[in-house]
């Protein structure tokens, strides 16, 4: 019977006192079946923090440089921005495309070591989104709304599918140590879902969570014992139909922060990793250091289960290039590009990118115009991000913008789109998806989005 309970306990199920025969969920992260089946089990999501320019990076534009220094042509008609553009000229790219892999698709020189991935991306140059600022395109792309409140995209899969990993959080968010994200913890939240599937922050080192460790003196068995007795009272105000309430979660955060303090440091221990690991995730340079470790991270956490891990490349202001968008990102290209590359690469000759969904984009594009003399404003009209694995087609471009990047202007891509395309690839059907608030059955893309079926192998 000792042996049955910790199955049930395991699986999420125990009888309910009031009625034995009658199994009630008590785990809100046991792992659950999806609406068909997956082609990705995990996600690591590549967040670019800040909005790395487009026309730079993925989408080369010959017309940007044949009218470079001349105003955009009033046929691009009217679009919103920060500033007046009026007296803005187009600027260029600032570095040269070339044309990569089998499939030939062009990828700047800012980017030689992702370009050599480019067989098993899918570029999505048709993006757009709905807001030109940061917070609200933040939000808008990490929890399909320009309203802070909702729950993140990591949520909604954690209480899709749960986790295969008992002993660790269903999401996991790595922040850069040097700031966070404009809007900040919002883009993690569980919103109005129970606070279990918030994202769990996490760091290296010996203390990757904090509060995790015990205080002096504290042994494990004294540990386990409190957490034992502080679940039991909570459980005996614990009702049948309350499986997704915030006492459930209370209990399931108990629980899980205590094993936790088992598991959690192995996680982030990299001593066993072979010399040419942490070498193609860049440890052994400083530039690419800090990323290349969070991205070996990300791979050691899908590797034991966790179902979806966030990266955030870039600081508080990160790729927001309004000066100097040539420093700006060599900056931040040279310190991802690599760990980024290794991280397909590392994934794929562990067999893992097949069952790992790889995303990489920020909050918006760049305009194609200059801002000052070297920068470029914020654009939502048009940008670019690209998918790899997990059932994703690579080695193809889906979606253009227009003659100078301005719009998205064929095969258009809504930021609804691809939470819905992401989402199928976890075997989850988005119109489905739902959770009920305020006598609404919310869902993540609201009542948009369409599967882009052209992405998916």
């Amino acid at each position: 019977m000792l042996a049955l309970t910790s199955l049930l306990e395991a699986e999420g199920l125990l009888a309910d006192d009031a009625n034995p025969a009658q199994a009630t969920p008590t785990n809100p992260l046991a792992p659950r079946p999806p609406h068909f089946p997956a082609k990705a089990r995990n996600v690591i999501f590549l967040f670019m923090s800040g909005g790395p320019s487009h026309v730079d990076l993925f989408d080369p534009k010959p017309d940007l440089i044949r009218w470079a220094g001349q105003p955009i042509p009033e046929s691009f008609g009217t679009f919103k921005t920060r500033r007046a553009v009026a007296k803005n000229k187009l600027m260029p790219p600032v570095r040269a495309f070339r044309r990569r892999g089998q499939s030939g698709i062009e990828v700047s020189e800012f980017l030689p070591r992702i370009a050599g991935c480019v067989d098993d991306i899918c570029l999505l140059r048709g993006c757009y989104g709905d807001s030109v600022t940061h917070p609200e395109s933040v939000y808008l792309m990490n929890t399909g709304s320009i309203l802070m409140g909702r729950p993140s995209l990591g949520a909604w899969a954690a209480y899709g599918l749960g986790t295969e990993n008992q002993n660790m959080p269903a999401f996991v968010v790595m922040p850069d140590p040097a700031g966070w994200v404009k809007g900040g913890a919002p883009a993690w939240s569980n919103g109005y879902m129970p606070a279990v599937y918030q994202g769990t922050l996490l760091r290296g080192g010996e203390s990757p969570i904090l509060h995790l460790n015990n205080p002096p003196g504290i042994t494990a068995a004294q540990q386990k014992a409190t957490v034992d007795f502080i679940n039991r009272l909570n459980r005996e105000d614990l009702h049948p139909g309350e499986e997704q309430s915030e006492l459930a979660a209370r209990i399931a955060a108990y629980e899980l922060a205590f094993r936790m303090q088992a598991r959690a440091p192995e996680v982030v221990d990299i001593s066993r990793e072979s010399e040419a690991t942490k070498t193609l995730y860049g440890l052994d340079d400083r530039t690419t250091a800090e990323f290349g470790l969070r991205c070996l991270l990300a791979r050691r956490m899908v590797e034991r289960g966790v179902r979806f891990v966030q990266l955030y490349c870039g600081d508080t202001n990160g790729w927001d290039g309004h000066s100097d968008v040539e420093g700006n990102h060599a900056k931040l290209c040279s310190q991802s590009d690599l760990p980024i590359a290794g991280l397909l690469y590392d994934l794929k000759s562990r067999g893992l990118l097949e069952s790992t969904l790889v995303i990489w984009g920020g909050e918006f594009g760049r305009m194609p115009m200059s801002e000052g003399s070297d920068g470029r404003d914020h654009n939502p009209h048009g940008f670019s991000m690209w998918l790899a694995g997990g059932g994703v087609k690579g080695g193809q471009v889906i979606g253009a913008t227009d003659a100078v990047g301005l719009r998205a202007e064929h095969e258009k891509m809504h930021v609804h789109d691809i939470h819905a395309t992401i989402l199928h690839l976890l075997g989850l059907d988005h119109t489905r998806l739902t959770f009920r608030h305020n006598s609404r059955d919310e869902r993540l893309t609201d009542v948009a989005g369409e599967v882009i079926h052209k992405a998916i192998a």
